[in-house]
């Protein structure tokens, strides 16, 4: 049974009406700083409360295998809700930093019900085609990430008050359409009772590992890259004081330009195999990590603009491609379990890579810390190239 047009375009404005919850706090960063008069170092914890929030989401409803047990539409529409009200719990006048970081925290907590179980719902449509469709909600993910940086250009409009409501309507306003507009799809297969081991036993397939070992070193690089690209930037304005960017600005296209990635990435899925396409991705993200220090003191701001560029596209192209291999090769009764811890874990090296390229630039000037950004692709390709070689033994 052929799903119906409209589907896959309302999971994906679904998607990105409520991922907004996600960088809402960024966006109006600032404000929530000089309004409750927290210290500068408050904004590196408020922007971690969300990532820690939404790994211990993705835990919990991976143990529990919520997203397989319940109706995903359903799932999505109720962390929706709750996500939106407490995006809104920010606006108290009585907050403070803990009561602040305590709704950052839920906050991404909830979004663990609406980002994966996105791809869920994905996936129990479009058994063919999936890379594609896939393609098109993570590049809706990627808009969704690069918005607050457009958000700081358009602030002094809004108050962030109204940014906040705004981000909270526009949540309910997608899980609504989600589960009015979305029902179950024909290629899902509910599970029957809770198996908190489940959420293991998806490693022990060796195809499966592949696919997500590729995409743990592919989360290595691209949050972290995502966050240093203003401070990327800036660096650079400091080595060549002639230059002056919008940062903002620059740093709104060269990440919102993966979502068109994504969506290409899809459409050449479709023609080529998607691991291979996954692949060459990781490698030329790689191959970028490796000579950006050369990048730095060249004169040229264009190519050094056009490099970032061509990193916001590799960098996420595969991102898909990775959740669409893990899709395909989790039991159906356990796909939305599979591609929740995936993320989770995949969420949780994130912060790990961010920390440590933060700490590296406190103890070093030089921009060959940026190097450190290759590890991840390096053995995510190592495994990825290791599962090629049994396959071929098999095979032969």
């Amino acid at each position: 049974m052929k799903p119906s047009k409209i589907i896959l375009p309302i999971i994906v404005l679904s998607q990105f009406c409520c991922t907004s919850l996600w960088f809402a706090g960024n966006g109006v960063m600032g404000d929530l700083v000089s309004t409750f008069g927290l210290s500068e170092s408050a904004v590196g914890h408020l922007t971690s409360a969300v990532q820690f929030g939404f790994i211990v989401g993705t835990l919990v409803f991976a143990i529990l295998s919520i997203s397989d047990l319940f109706s995903p539409s359903k799932v999505f529409f109720w962390c929706a809700v709750l996500g939106a009200l407490f995006n809104l719990g920010m606006i108290w006048e009585g907050n403070g930093l803990a009561s602040i970081l305590s709704f950052r925290f839920f906050t991404g907590f909830f979004l663990a019900g609406i980002y994966p179980v996105g791809m869920k719902i994905a996936a129990d449509y479009y058994e063919k085609g999936l890379g594609k469709s896939l393609g098109y909600l993570v590049g809706a993910l990627v808009v969704g990430t690069a918005f607050p940086h457009l958000l700081k250009e358009m602030t002094h409009a809004l108050s962030w008050k109204a940014v906040l409501m705004a981000t909270s309507f526009l949540a309910v306003l997608g899980g609504a359409l989600m589960v009015s507009l979305v029902p179950d799809g024909p290629f899902r297969k509910p599970g029957q009772k809770i198996h908190l081991l489940a959420f293991l036993k998806v490693f022990q397939n060796k195809t499966f590992r592949s696919a997500a070992f590729g995409y743990f070193g592919h989360m290595w690089e691209l949050y972290t890259f995502w966050a240093f690209v203003p401070i990327i930037l800036q660096t650079y304005m400091l080595v060549h004081p002639n230059v002056s960017f919008n940062i903002p600005l620059l740093s709104f296209i060269i990440i919102a330009i993966g979502g068109l990635a994504c969506v290409l990435g899809g459409y050449v899925a479709e023609v080529l195999e998607t691991k291979s396409v996954a692949f060459m991705a990781l490698l030329f993200s790689c191959i970028c990590c490796l000579i950006s220090p050369l990048l730095f003191i060249q004169d040229s701001e264009v190519v050094f603009v056009a490099f970032l560029i061509f990193c916001g596209l590799v960098v996420i192209a595969d991102s898909p491609l990775f959740s669409t291999l893990v899709a395909q090769n989790a039991s159906p009764e356990i796909k939305g379990t599979a591609l929740t811890i995936v993320n989770s874990i995949g969420f949780a090296i994130t912060i790990i890579s961010i920390q440590l390229l933060n700490e590296m630039r406190i103890w070093t000037s030089s921009n060959m810390v940026y190097m450190i950004l290759a590890l991840g692709p390096i053995l995510g390709l190592m495994a990825m190239a290791s599962k090629n070689k049994v396959h071929n033994a098999v095979t032969k």
